[in-house]
């Protein structure tokens, strides 16, 4: 389907729902200059790296998973990333429009807050912080040492604790988080929007299902074929921070 003819059924559908719910993928943050992870020269086709960042390379080898996680997650291309025209869209969407908007995303670079949007659940965590698996002590990413492994140094009954932190990214090995409130946002949705996802990553590609309870209708925006392109009600091909503007303005 074209922009032309999707305009007037996106339209219909956002102006018949007052509870909107956005799942996004990292197509969503691709034009913020942040790479892909799962394309065919995304950063998880070094099978080194992909195992570096599992929670069990994390335990075994603390040291090593930090520098690889730095080189990763805290490039420049994360830290220096800033919201686009999609993430900006959204945001004036959920202001202005009088709708209850839940932004489900399986990114985890902090954009969707930083552009204004308010109900965010991020299922693969965030860059922010950092946690001690050991006291639970949270510590703010910005504030750990940029060349050694950080560790936490918070005062416990048995002394300083010392013990390594852990990102609270979703780690290779570790469950998504906010799966049940999620589902259950979709469930009483009256529109679901699927932004910048290929939706082939599990669990989250699944989410979609729980829309069963409410029967709401699905639109799916992304620059390629998705898992669920024939579930949908309306797809639209090509570039979020194109597209959604002018979706959202048709208003």
């Amino acid at each position: 389907m074209n922009l032309r003819e999707a305009l007037p059924k996106i339209s219909y559908v956002l102006q018949s729902s007052s509870n909107v719910v956005v799942l996004t993928g990292a197509g969503m943050s691709t034009e913020s200059g942040i790479p892909d992870f799962r394309s065919n020269a995304g950063w998880w086709s070094d099978e080194r790296l992909m195992n570096a960042m599992s929670v069990a390379y994390w335990d075994s080898h603390p040291d090593e998973f930090w520098v690889a996680f730095r080189k990763t997650f805290l490039s420049p291309e994360f830290v220096e990333a800033r919201p686009n025209l999609g993430h900006h869209a959204l945001a004036a969407f959920e202001r202005t429009g009088g709708r209850h908007v839940t932004i489900l995303t399986q990114n985890v670079d902090g954009l969707h807050q930083q552009a204004g949007s308010r109900v965010v659940l991020e299922l693969h965590g965030n860059l922010r912080t950092a946690t001690c698996p050991a006291c639970g002590q949270v510590y703010d990413m910005r504030a750990l040492p940029a060349d050694e492994t950080p560790v936490c140094t918070a005062y416990t009954v048995r002394g300083d604790c010392g013990h390594p932190l852990r990102p609270d990214v979703v780690l290779f090995g570790q469950q998504v988080q906010h799966y049940a409130s999620a589902a259950l946002s979709i469930q009483a949705a009256d529109a679901l929007f699927v932004l910048g996802s290929s939706m082939t990553v599990h669990p989250a590609s699944q989410l979609p299902e729980f829309r069963v309870a409410s029967k709401c209708p699905l639109v799916v925006i992304n620059e390629t074929e998705t898992e669920i392109d024939a579930a949908a009600d309306i797809v639209l091909r090509g570039k979020i921070g194109t597209l959604l503007p002018e979706v959202l303005a048709s208003l």
